[in-house]
């Protein structure tokens, strides 16, 4: 049986955009995770992504718009509601699998969920690693939202992309925080903070939570200037 094909069928009907599966052993020893024990159950990360409203993500200027605080939760919700029932449908087929949240946080300090959504979509072939730290996907740059799903489930992995940003630093002049630090890789970082300061990050996100009609800690800057995001489909 081809659980691999019938996951991404569920995932696509549901209304996900981009999809792709990563060997959570890749993983082991070298990626945080909370609890430390999150990954001795599972063999695979399933990771979908949403794509943004064009439209909303042009208007973003400098600083978020109230419509794009409103979408960013809506398409969270819709994320984690789409990785609830495949969960359910996998366990259905008396496998294991969680679901893990989009943008939970589980460390304050650490800035960190249970697991990076943006590492293991890395590995399923979403999209590379760029500057900003975001997933781009070579169609629709970083305007997603990923959500991942645990399991034993037997799938087949993917191959993970390569990076492309090369020597554009879009996101690091327009980077409201000049968080962004211009440091390539071709593959991931060993540590968030080679990339980006993270906490001159959260600083900015903070104040841009306390905008009228904005009211949750994102940005979208290093969203809409990103070149692969304006080439994609409006």
């Amino acid at each position: 049986m081809d659980y691999t094909k019938q996951v991404k069928q569920l995932a696509i009907e549901k209304g996900a955009n981009l999809f792709g599966i990563a060997d959570l052993n890749y993983f082991r020893g070298k990626l945080p995770v909370i609890p430390e024990n999150l990954l001795n159950s599972f063999k695979y990360g399933v990771s979908f992504a949403i794509k943004l409203n064009y439209e909303i993500i042009e208007h973003v200027k400098d600083k978020p718009t109230p419509e794009y605080a409103n979408h960013y939760l809506e398409v969270n919700g819709l994320l984690n509601k789409i990785s609830g029932e495949i969960v359910k449908w996998i366990q259905d087929q008396e496998y294991k699998a969680v679901n893990i949240l989009a943008s939970e946080l589980k460390d304050e300090d650490r800035l960190m969920g249970s697991i990076s959504h943006k590492a293991v979509a890395r590995m399923a072939g979403i999209g590379w690693q760029g500057k900003s730290l975001l997933i781009i996907n070579p169609e629709i740059g970083p305007r997603l939202r990923l959500a991942t799903i645990l399991t034993d489930m037997p799938l087949t992995s993917d191959t993970p992309l390569p990076n492309q940003c090369d020597k554009c630093k879009a996101c690091v002049v327009f980077c409201p925080a000049k968080a962004i630090k211009n440091v390539s890789t071709d593959s991931n970082y060993e540590s968030t903070e080679i990339a980006v300061d993270l906490h001159k990050c959260d600083e900015k996100l903070y104040e841009f939570a306390r905008l009228s009609g904005v009211g949750v800690r994102i940005c979208g800057v290093c969203v809409k200037v990103c070149p692969y995001g304006m080439k994609s489909n409006k």
